[in-house]
């Protein structure tokens, strides 16, 4: 059930009463594998169906690729090409970029995907509103940003790079040191992976709660009289929060794939 419905439901069994939505239904009943340790919820199989449909666009644009490309593979290029310039080209430089450009394309689709989930009729609830997906790709790009600082300074210049900052006199790296350690190594995942579900989660509940109460002001409540023109509004405020949650799905896939790039290039730099 989703959090809307749920909200719903809730304000018609209250007669005229009202129930926002909570952050329960964040975490919905098992349906398939039930107390198994693969137990999938709904916000599981939306996830699968959000990469599932993924991969057969990319499938379905490429599957036949030419050199003069057509209008299906020509939208594909365009968007890889779009990961290519902004994140691969600009922050990493060509050769770099190239090397982690599956990474990057992987980051940016695949939040994005997960994301738009949010407004899509019937999934209504984006992806990585749940910490553990979020967590998983801050988690990836952290393997990615310590492998890749590794294989161009090795082990000891890279973490020497990243925890001593140049220019500071030594007695100084006693006291920065493990500060710098605790913001790269730890904050900087963490920081990723709640940005991005603070984001989707809030803003999904903003919507819901614009819905719901319209459903209430036009729908269960009783003897409003006319207060039940506030459902105009609340159903304004719905749409408006709906083409908001789309801007803001796109722009987090964004800000996450950029932070990417540019952790990506600070471990291969010479200097931190």
């Amino acid at each position: 059930m989703t959090a809307t419905s749920t909200a719903l439901a809730a304000s018609a069994a209250g007669g005229d009463g009202f129930y926002p939505p909570g952050l329960e239904e964040f975490f919905p009943a098992g349906i398939f594998f039930v107390g198994t340790p693969f137990e999938m919820n709904r916000i599981v199989l939306v996830r699968i169906l959000a990469v599932a449909v993924l991969l057969l666009l990319f499938y379905i644009g490429l599957r036949k690729a030419r050199r003069v490309p057509t209008r299906r593979q020509g939208l594909v290029e365009l968007a890889v090409g779009f990961v290519k310039t902004n994140f691969a080209d600009d922050v990493l430089g060509e050769q770099v970029g190239r090397r982690y450009m599956p990474l990057l394309t992987g980051t940016f689709f695949g939040i994005l995907a997960m994301n738009l989930t949010g407004i899509i009729p019937a999934l209504n609830i984006a992806s990585t509103s749940i910490f553990i997906m979020p967590l998983t790709f801050a988690l990836a790009v952290y393997v990615a940003f310590i492998y890749a600082g590794i294989k161009k300074h090795g082990g000891f210049s890279f973490f020497r790079n990243q925890l001593f900052l140049p220019g500071v006199p030594w007695p100084m790296h006693f006291i920065l040191a493990p500060v710098e350690l605790i913001n790269v190594f730890i904050v900087r995942p963490l920081s990723l992976s709640l940005r991005l579900m603070l984001n989707m989660l809030v803003g999904h509940l903003l919507m819901v709660l614009c819905f719901s109460a319209t459903h209430f002001f036009f729908v269960t409540g009783e003897d409003l009289g006319i207060l039940s023109v506030f459902g105009v509004v609340t159903l304004a405020a719905g749409v408006v929060m709906t083409l908001f949650e789309f801007v803001i799905a796109i722009l987090q896939a964004y800000v996450f794939t950029l932070l990417t790039a540019v952790y990506i290039q600070q471990s291969v730099a010479e200097e931190h």
